[in-house]
């Protein structure tokens, strides 16, 4: 039986819209038209210039064959093409694949095929790395790619489209008639994420979860409009932690960055007065070491996120001395970034540096716009006790979460089983609800914001024709949070030294990926055989790193 609440009242397109974060974009130019949308070296570009080249981009991609559920891959820094991407391709109903530039050619040459893209944007400083995975892709189809030129980029430029952005740019409607999706559910990004496996799986966001985010990200920092953002979080982490929207939802300043330097950083901060930007540990220990000169001067009240580790004393009291307001989040690239947030309370301001410390390293709680996030236990499925003693799960529900992980209904399945997604990450719950983090399920890696997965690194160790048996766990760095610490044990008769072990690693991985320290040994093992990582993880912290 209908109800009298819906007899005789549709839900037609003047009461019901899909919720999409490409709305902010067409809302800040139509409100706030000349208002300074993106900053890069001497480019100044309004939010109506801005929108107009996102729609420049949908049509030239539309007129290119390219449309309704294809794929765009970008390799790009944080620059102004990298801005344009989040509006311009989602608004030709492509999905938009933010590679993640620090990766080596056979990954990315894995994520152009896995992905079907049909165009690949490049930045020159990633041409080369670019040009070896085309040739290494298994796949026949063909793809565009666009070069991007940057005048703020000084090294050799290899051309190895068959466009530049600018020309294909051109070739698009500046008066793009754009439409919003048929269905909120759409696929609007694809990021890749590590994983524990030596291929990495395909995160599939929606728009609803990404207007979501972008959305809660204005909650959780009281978000003013017009604030400037400085991007020093790479737009490739989880499509920028959902930030180009958001800056975008408060009319606010993209200031473009290369590169993650503490000069750069600094003098971007005085010179555009920056309110706002993110980071892994590293970025904003980068800032709280750098020489006192350089700090002079510096506009009061800065925000700033962290992700990842959990903020130590030091660095807490460090950005307070600099007077800059650091606020810890947490999440996976399945949630969108950062889900969860350690809101702050007043009465901690009264606290002592190492009570504050304690508090503000949990996770958190839900964000504004997250249904529900809980600490259960993954057998029963019931929430642990609020003892914060008990381990459990970290586990997400509602709309700020995945579509799935693309063609893996399988891990699909297991990432949602029960109703809920679970992270991996194993957790204490407190009687005031926030929880933190005691253990990864998973054994991933977390350096300098990276997600490093121990079996990739293993893999590449087995195959060392000296290597018996290897084990990679997490080892603590000052500068990175955490780097790869590999336990190897050689075959009989073998001899390698730690540099070659490295040198070996290098050929296969990427830079970040690559251990730091090595250490030669019969491995801890149970009785049928599995070596016991809790034992080697006692073990990296003394072991030796390797200057490379």
């Amino acid at each position: 039986m209908t109800s009298i609440f819906d007899r005789d009242l549709p839900r037609v397109e003047a009461n019901f819209a899909p919720i999409s974060p490409l709305s902010f974009i067409e809302r800040s130019a139509e409100v706030y038209p000349d208002r300074l949308a993106v900053v890069h070296g001497e480019l100044r570009q309004s939010w109506s210039q801005t929108y107009v080249r996102c729609r420049q981009l949908a049509s030239a991609l539309q007129r290119a064959g390219i449309g309704k559920n294809d794929t765009v891959a970008v390799m790009l820094p944080n620059t102004p093409p990298m801005v344009e991407a989040h509006f311009g391709v989602p608004m030709a109903g492509v999905v938009l694949n933010a590679l993640n530039t620090r990766l080596d050619a056979e990954t990315i040459a894995f994520m152009l095929d896995h992905g079907e893209a049909k165009a690949v944007i490049v930045d020159p400083e990633f041409a080369s790395t670019l040009h070896k995975a085309l040739a290494l892709r298994k796949s026949a189809a063909p793809l565009l790619v666009i070069d991007v030129t940057d005048a703020l980029f000084t090294g050799a430029v290899q051309r190895i489209g068959s466009t530049t952005y600018e020309d294909f740019l051109a070739a698009g409607d500046a008066h793009f008639v754009w439409a919003l999706p048929a269905d909120e559910w759409d696929a609007v990004a694809l990021n890749y994420t590590s994983g524990t496996t030596g291929n990495p799986k395909g995160v599939v966001y929606h728009h609803r979860g990404a207007a979501m985010n972008a959305i809660s990200n204005v909650l959780e920092w009281d978000m003013p409009k017009h604030a400037v953002y400085l991007w020093t979080l790479p737009m490739f982490h989880c499509n920028g932690w959902c930030f180009p929207w958001t800056v975008a939802a408060r009319a606010g300043v993209n200031v473009c960055l290369r590169r993650v330097e503490a000069q750069a950083i600094f003098d971007a901060m005085r010179t555009h007065g920056v309110t706002h930007y993110c980071g892994a540990p590293i970025v904003h220990g980068l800032l709280v070491n750098a020489p006192e000169a350089m700090k002079a001067g510096l506009p009061a009240g800065v925000k700033a996120m962290v992700a990842g580790a959990a903020p130590p004393a030091s660095m807490i009291e460090g950005m307070e001395e600099m007077g800059f307001d650091l606020t810890h989040v947490y999440g996976l690239t399945e949630v969108y970034g950062p889900a969860t947030v350690c809101a702050k309370h007043a009465a901690w301001n009264d606290l002592d540096i190492g009570e504050r410390a304690r508090l503000n390293a949990r996770q958190g709680v839900r964000y504004h716009l997250e249904r529900d996030v809980r600490v259960l236990d993954p057998e029963t499925m019931q929430p642990v006790p609020q003892d914060g003693e008990t381990m459990g799960e970290i586990m997400f529900k509602g709309n700020i979460a995945m579509k799935g992980y693309l063609k893996n209904p399988q891990a699909t399945q297991e990432a949602f089983a029960g109703g809920w997604f679970h992270s991996g990450d194993l957790a204490v719950q407190y009687p005031d609800g926030y929880f933190k983090i005691k253990d990864r399920s998973k054994d991933i890696i977390i350096s300098g914001g990276e997600n490093i997965s121990s079996i990739e690194v293993e893999d590449v160790l087995y195959r060392h024709p000296a290597v018996l048996a290897a084990a990679v766990v997490a080892r603590p760095d000052a500068k990175w949070g955490e780097t790869p610490c590999a336990f190897v044990e050689l075959k009989a008769g073998a001899e390698v030294t730690p540099e070659a072990i490295v040198a070996h690693c290098k050929q296969h991985l990427a830079g970040f990926k690559v251990p730091r320290a090595v250490v030669f040994g019969e491995l801890p093992k149970t009785s049928t055989g599995k070596i016991q990582k809790f034992e080697l993880r006692k073990l990296a912290g003394s072991a030796q790193a390797i200057n490379s």
